[in-house]
């Protein structure tokens, strides 16, 4: 049970970094299994305010680390620095998360996102644990999910379910399809 645990957060962590770094910057980070890259994953996906409304990415580039993403809370983006910088092995930080605008207005569009993904037939168990599969960012009204599905009928579900969303001026669905091994 423990080990599928640790590898469906592994995974998630993988495709957050993935779909995050596709949308902020065009340079793709391709999983590796350096141990690096593993530490700098762990200390973002254990960052105490990291929720379901944050998207954090990295790149490692020799002794540099680059964070990208969105995030809610100041906090978040300085803690996930400084977390990073801590590391044995790494020379420097470049932080380039952004932090999501003060918005009455994107606060409860992003509840209602939440409870409108969340609360559709089968996608339920995406928002369980500490960390959930999929984020819902919300930015000037503009709504995009990232994170990672089992299949692609859940994503086309989530995807619906936040264009049933009133309010949102637009959906982007980044969300990945889990690759499964085959054994």
């Amino acid at each position: 049970m423990k080990t599928i645990k640790n590898k469906i957060l592994a995974l998630i962590g993988l495709v957050v970094l993935m779909a995050a770094t596709a949308v902020a910057d065009p340079v793709r980070s391709l999983p590796s299994g350096t141990a690096l890259e593993k530490k700098v994953r762990h200390e973002l996906v254990t960052l105490p305010y990291y929720g379901v409304f944050d998207n954090l990415a990295f790149q490692v580039n020799g002794g540099t680390v680059t964070l990208y993403g969105q995030v809610v809370q100041p906090t978040t983006k300085s803690d996930a620095a400084q977390r990073v910088a801590r590391l044995a092995g790494v020379n420097r930080v470049v932080n380039k998360i952004d932090v999501l605008p003060l918005s009455p207005f994107d606060d409860s569009l992003r509840r209602r996102t939440y409870r409108a993904v969340f609360g559709t037939a089968g996608l339920s168990r995406y928002a369980m644990g500490a960390n959930p599969s999929i984020h819902i960012v919300v930015d000037h009204g503009r709504v995009t999910l990232e994170g990672v599905v089992s299949n692609s009928a859940d994503a086309q579900r989530a995807y619906m379910a936040a264009m049933s969303v009133p309010g949102a001026f637009s959906v982007t669905n980044n969300l990945q399809v889990e690759q499964r091994k085959a054994y």
